[in-house]
């Protein structure tokens, strides 16, 4: 089993290990809610140990009176600088699941100039979700919502929305139009992820989105030696991401590349390395 694939692993149980609670048809309450996990994992599911950074942010937006989210801020240009969108590779649940979903048989959906034109799609979700719309509803109404995961957010659906209503009768019977808008695009991009790889990831994940921006930056990921690329392109044509040139911001760093440079320009970034000299994005 690949290093990669055991790491989402260990991440997926290390955000989620209250998996007896799946049944309970509640939420937790643990003091570690307090906590941003890196990755796209809900708040809401029953089993998770730690708050999603993306639902954190909103719920600084929502509610009567929206406050400054200095803490999350600073969580996610932590991990930003950190890992960049590394995380989204190897430490984000949700991520995972749509690459398991991608290996069931089916016809797949190859990456291509619709499919790269589709990616800079998450940044608009990113500005009308998670930043406008907040406060839209605010100054229209007096109540911030958080919209993303309000409306949008498959994470929540997938892991909250189904655990918490499949086990708990006064949820069903509050569902409204709501569930089965959520329901209807989680059914549409379930079976995307069997044909596109990481749709989600790829086209309407702000914190994906956030953590792209990241990539030149941060300690971690995918570096490339610009004075050995030849731009041969072979980087960009093994990777299923809608990437241009490996280490750029649609990289998650699983190092698929690194093995295909003929000049051996690719390798991940190493802490005591002051030389690396990353790619421009």
């Amino acid at each position: 089993m690949a290093k990669r694939t055991i790491t989402q692993i260990f991440a997926t149980l290390l955000y989620n290990p209250y998996i007896s609670e799946l049944s309970s048809g509640r939420i937790s309450r643990e003091v570690t809610k307090n906590v941003c996990v890196p990755g796209l994992n809900c708040y809401s599911c029953p089993a998770a140990a730690g708050a999603c950074p993306l639902g954190s942010l909103q719920s600084f937006f929502s509610g009567a009176v929206p406050k400054f989210p200095a803490y999350v801020l600073g969580t996610l240009l932590l991990f930003g600088l950190l890992c960049g969108r590394a995380i989204c590779g190897w430490a984000c649940p949700f991520g995972f699941i749509q690459e398991l979903l991608h290996k069931l048989p089916g016809p797949k959906l190859k990456k291509s100039g619709l499919t790269h034109k589709l990616s800079t799609l998450k940044y608009l979700w990113a500005v009308i979700f998670v930043l406008i719309l907040p406060f839209a509803f605010y100054f229209m109404t007096g109540i911030g919502v958080p919209a993303f995961c309000k409306f949008i957010c498959l994470a929540g659906t997938l892991e909250g929305a189904i655990p918490l209503l499949s086990t708990n009768p006064m949820l069903r019977t509050a569902a409204g139009w709501l569930t089965v808008w959520k329901f209807s695009i989680l059914a549409v991009f379930l079976i995307l992820m069997v044909i596109a790889y990481r749709p989600f990831c790829r086209w309407m994940c702000p914190l994906g989105a956030f953590y792209g921006l990241m990539n030149k930056y941060s300690a971690a990921g995918i570096a490339v030696d610009s004075s050995s690329c030849v731009h041969c392109g072979k980087c960009a044509a093994v990777c299923k991401m809608d990437t241009k040139i490996a280490g750029d911001r649609e990289c998650i760093s699983c190092g698929s590349c690194v093995s295909e440079c003929p000049t051996q320009a690719i390798r991940f970034k190493k802490l005591s390395i002051k030389n690396d000299k990353p790619s421009e994005t």
